[in-house]
């Protein structure tokens, strides 16, 4: 008769319990197998409930206890706990020389159990593996695939998401969720005894919340802010509530602390928990009127009984849902969290199955049973076909990735060879012809003279960018229409015939995009969530980036800062509306301005003279107020004032963290504009940082990047 395979289950806390249990129970029970289990973990700790009581209670028998949680609740207790565990698992595994490891889901003690087993050629199946849900637990969860050679997955996107991340169909089973097999066939009906026990009698089926919040280790301190906020909203909402304390992650000594300062210990109408039985919680879940917090179990568990959820913030997104869940990913408001309770409170939804139908545990038990213990441990990916290595001479190695850029604006239409780094490697420029035919030629040729410069200096060119002037959709590289700045330059395909001549890809965005692009990737909105660029030159353009990615809007008419009014009846504008930005701070706003005081004699001061063929434009207004004309010095103040009172606008609907004056006017209107939104803006933005750009041609590095993301296969 052959030995039982030797399976190892290590547990290192309430949540993973819940799952693993099922799966424990089934390999006990299964004479095929000998099941050996390994605690650590949170289950140790009495503030987290000393949960090894419930392995013993399930009749278990439990191999080995490791104490591995470095107490700190920061990030570095949490990297001190995995290398803990690291340094007590290897006796263990030795001692107990398991043929498979089972370990389940996303958590940092986790990853140091599959680290071990990997290194120690130990086989490990991975539970719940290919899910997103948004945090750093993404991260830990790939890892721990990666290390692991076989898998049992929940929905078939996760399956798709393990083979995408080149893991052996053959070695993925889609199991479904095991802790549907005892939430599916609990007894929901007899649950008085139960809300009795968790709140002292009083309470009836659907006349309480859960709340259930963990930290975002990515984001603690924004967590720490919307956890004070929802409990804010829980007490003004009035309703019962069973609070469950959160994790061991870092941060979560701060979610107590909040628990604590805010009296919820002493306050009748919360019921403060370490940890609750997954059998009573699940009937506490499918009999409450509201399930609020950040759990997964919100999202999985929940749905199968159809009990509404609010899911706040950013730690599941991904995860895939039922209808009953309400996201509340911005949950920046009391006012937007109580809503939130309003609209979900009591409220009933169909049950949704996404996660399971019942029968996982059989399925994972069948799947061992087929693993054969005598192949090679040697894992192997299965990669997409990818063409054969080439030799390389020393000329491709030493070649500089680069872009060709295109800045095509009202008044100068330059390229340049900008490298990857966002060095610009060389750079021509003419004037703008009046023509779209003119100008689409005069661009091809500068094209391919500078493809044929960048051949000489040995730079690689893996595609153009073109940064220009209008509405540009930039999906089919086409201008849709510009204002007079560029008067005719509409429906004008900017892509087909610059592929055609140099047979590079071509990108094609508004200059205003371009400058917030540039800046994301070389200046100063780099590492920026949320920021704005101002774009200042001939006209006034913008750029909107929030959570990273440039906003283009429905109709890529997004950020258009020239074409907000900030007057009623003010100067007539380049788009024929009045009043607007570019009416009053724009380069040709300026230069009608110093055509006016030239021609009443109101220009010329001491130390200042114009050629008599000498076209009067915006530098000699700007030359002017530096050599004291009071008059010169009070338009640009308004142009200043005017670009300043759009930003505030846009400060009040986006509550950007950056403004980014772009352009040759940015340094001249930044005082002026400073000073406005000082006056004008509402108090919580008024703490904006508003910067003038470092970046000499912050267009031309924007239109760089263009190519330069996607050829690294970045979305903007």
């Amino acid at each position: 008769m052959e030995s039982p395979m030797r399976v190892c289950v290590a547990t290192c806390n309430r949540a993973d319990y819940s799952k693993l249990a099922p799966i424990m129970l089934g390999l006990r029970d299964d004479p095929a197998f000998r099941l050996q289990v390994i605690v650590m973990g949170c289950h140790l700790i009495d503030d987290y409930g000393s949960t090894y009581r419930m392995i013993e209670q399930d009749d278990i028998d439990i191999d080995s206890m490791l104490h591995t949680i470095v107490r700190g609740e920061d990030e570095a207790a949490m990297v001190e706990s995995v290398g803990l565990s690291l340094v007590k698992l290897p006796d263990v595994l030795l001692r107990l020389k398991p043929h498979i490891l089972v370990v389940h889901g996303d958590r940092f003690d986790a990853l140091s159990i599959a680290t071990a087993a990997s290194l120690m050629n130990i086989r490990i199946l991975h539970v719940e593996g290919g899910e997103v849900s948004g945090t750093i637990d993404d991260s830990i969860r790939h890892s721990i695939t990666k290390l692991s050679h076989y898998h049992a997955c929940c929905t078939d996107r996760a399956r798709q998401r393990l083979l995408a991340m080149c893991e052996d169909n053959e070695r993925i089973l889609l199991a479904g969720c095991t802790s549907y097999d005892k939430l599916l066939s609990a007894n929901l009906k007899n649950y008085q005894h139960i809300l009795d026990r968790w709140f002292g009698g009083g309470v009836s089926t659907k006349d309480y919340i859960i709340a259930l919040q963990h930290p975002v280790t990515t984001d603690i301190k924004n967590s720490l802010k919307m956890f004070e906020l929802t409990i804010e909203a829980l007490l003004e909402f009035g309703k019962k509530v069973l609070m469950i304390y959160p994790n061991v992650d870092a941060g979560s000594k701060e979610m107590t602390r909040i628990i604590r300062r805010k009296g919820i210990e002493q306050n009748a109408q919360f019921r403060p928990v370490k940890h609750v039985p997954f059998e009573e919680f699940i009937v506490l879940v499918a009999h409450c009127g509201c399930m609020i917090g950040n759990s997964s179990a919100g999202v999985r568990e929940a749905g199968a009984f159809g009990t509404p959820v609010i899911n706040l913030g950013s730690r599941q997104t991904g995860r895939e849902t039922g209808e009953n869940v309400m996201h509340c990913r911005d949950a920046d408001t009391k006012e937007k969290i109580l809503r939130a309770l309003q609209l979900q409170y009591k409220q009933q939804f169909p049950s949704s199955f996404i996660y399971g139908d019942g029968n996982a545990v059989t399925r994972i038990l069948n799947f061992l049973k087929e693993i054969d213990i005598s192949e090679p441990i040697q894992k192997q990916f299965i990669f997409p076909p990818i063409s054969d290595s080439i030799s390389q001479d020393i000329d491709h190695i030493l070649e500089i990735q680069s872009a060709l850029a295109v800045d095509l604006g009202g008044t100068n239409l330059r390229v340049a060879i900008v490298s990857k780094a966002g060095k610009i490697i060389d750079i021509s420029s003419k004037l703008t012809p009046d023509t779209n035919e003119a100008r689409l030629e005069t661009l091809l040729v500068m094209l391919e003279e500078a493809l044929k410069n960048a051949s000489s200096r040995n730079c690689k060119i893996l595609g153009v960018g073109v940064s220009t002037g209008g509405r540009v959709d930039p999906h089919e590289g086409v201008v849709m229409h510009s204002t007079k700045a560029l008067d005719g330059w509409s429906k004008v395909d900017l892509r087909t015939p610059i592929s055609n001549r140099l047979h590079l890809p071509v990108w094609v965005d508004n200059d205003g995009n371009c400058a917030a692009l540039g800046e994301r990737k070389f200046g100063d909105g780099k590492g920026v969530n949320d920021f704005l660029a101002v774009a200042t030159g001939t006209g006034i353009g913008g750029g909107l980036v929030l959570n990273g990615r440039l906003v283009h809007g429905s109709h890529f008419c997004a950020a258009e800062l020239g074409h907000i009014a900030v007057s009623l009846d003010g100067p007539e504008c380049m788009c024929g509306s009045r009043g607007c930005v570019e009416a009053y701070s724009s380069g040709l706003a300026l230069m009608r301005e110093a055509k006016k005081l030239h021609a009443a004699g109101q220009l010329l001061v001491n130390g200042m003279t114009i050629n008599s063929d000498e076209d009067i434009s915006a530098k000699h207004l700007i030359q002017a107020a530096e050599l004291g004309n009071m008059e010169a010095k009070r338009i640009i103040s308004i142009g200043g004032q005017a670009l300043g009172t759009a930003m505030v606008s846009m400060l009040h609907m986006l509550n950007p963290s950056v403004i980014i004056l772009c352009g040759i006017f940015g340094g001249i209107f930044y005082e002026s504009a400073l000073d406005t939104i000082k006056s004008k803006a509402l108090t919580s933005v008024k703490a904006v940082d508003l910067k003038v750009s470092k970046l000499q041609e912050p267009a031309l590095l924007g239109a760089a990047s263009l190519v330069l993301e996607y050829a690294t296969r970045r979305l903007y």
